[in-house]
């Protein structure tokens, strides 16, 4: 049997095959609320056939957002807005995800298609945080450092979030601590420059996500599962490496992390980054094997081929799609067909397969 097709137990959820709609923002909100665009951006997603399909990085408090047309999840009004998406989801057979977020000093920046850089107050902006008073880039925000109180705000946001999905109707979150926003800016050296215990070596670098995690897990039901997305290497010397992300891997699992979603790089403009089809899955297959945690692959995966012989090689539990699947919200079924597996489509699409 395709082992892009084999069923995936976590926790109390079986997932109907083994292929992701990874976290894609869509600078499409206002005042962090989803509507019509992200009902049929992702529902068309769970009629594709994925096992998972998540929500874009949502937002646990204003300032989280990366920009002021992000989405989020801070306040009921959010929630309400988001049950309906996640209930179409479910009603697909996919499961439906939300990737929990907060930018850090990457927050209060432009969409993509609006420009780059820094969103003044004036503009709709506001004051970025991040563990160090230190800008992501000379045109990007200078944020402040966070103090004690701070920090102890970003966990209960975190928290609060995670209750607010789950009443929401969705059944896995995800704890984002990559691509240089504020809980990677606290794990790298090169953006974390702090001499209290939140700073320092792995063990001060670390704790706030720490923190998240027991927090998050404690608010998320036992049965449901819990994952974690990292950034593998920050792509600089002297930065955040394979190695520490084994060793956060590990305590990852020992807090109560399901998997963790496997990505690289956003923390540093400088970094040199070796891209090429799959160019991450090394990263997964490594912590898969050294801290003993289902992983996830993701990143230059576009063809079925690819996506199987990954999980064939043992080197990832999932695959997750980004671009790929907005190419092609069907995957899925282009997969099942090229693999030689029967597509299972909604009754309503039976005659075209």
């Amino acid at each position: 049997m395709s082992r892009l097709f084999q069923p995936l137990q976590q926790r109390g959820l079986v997932l109907r095959n083994r292929v992701a709609v990874s976290p894609m923002c869509q600078y499409s909100s206002v005042d962090g609320m989803p509507g019509d665009w992200h009902l049929v951006h992702l529902g068309s997603r769970a009629v594709g056939g994925a096992a998972v399909v998540f929500t874009e990085a949502s937002a646990v408090s204003p300032e989280g957002r990366i920009s002021p047309e992000d989405a989020g999840i801070w306040n009921d009004a959010q929630a309400e807005a988001w049950s309906r998406i996640a209930r179409f989801i479910d009603g697909q057979g996919a499961v439906p995800a939300m990737q929990l977020a907060h930018a850090g000093r990457k927050a209060s920046t432009f969409a993509p298609w609006r420009g780059s850089g820094e969103v003044s107050v004036g503009e709709g902006g506001w004051q970025t945080v991040a563990p160090s008073a230190l800008r992501f880039d000379e045109d990007y925000p200078l944020p402040a450092a966070l103090d004690a109180d701070g920090m102890a705000r970003v966990v209960a946001d975190y928290r609060a979030a995670a209750v607010r999905a789950h009443e929401a109707g969705f059944r896995i979150v995800e704890i984002h601590a990559a691509h240089g926003y504020l809980l990677h800016e606290f794990l790298s050296p090169l953006s974390n420059r702090r001499e209290d215990a939140y700073g320092g070596g792995f063990e001060g670098r670390t704790r706030l996500l720490r923190e998240t995690i027991a927090a998050v897990r404690e608010a998320w039901p036992e049965s449901l599962p819990l994952w974690l997305r990292i950034s593998a290497s920050d792509w600089v010397d002297g930065g955040w490496d394979i190695e520490q992300s084994v060793e956060v891997s590990r305590v990852a699992a020992s807090l109560g992390v399901d998997l963790v979603d496997v990505s690289s790089g956003g923390l540093d403009p400088r970094q040199q980054i070796a891209t090429g089809p799959g160019y991450q899955v090394p990263f997964a297959a490594r912590i898969r094997r050294e801290a003993g945690v289902a992983t996830g692959a993701v990143g230059m995966i576009t063809a079925p081929e690819q996506a199987e012989a990954i999980l064939a090689r043992d080197e990832a539990d999932m695959v997750l799609l980004a671009r790929e699947f907005l190419r092609d919200p069907y995957f899925p079924r282009r997969a099942a067909r090229a693999l030689d597996v029967e597509p299972q489509a909604p009754a309503q699409y039976l005659r075209a397969w």
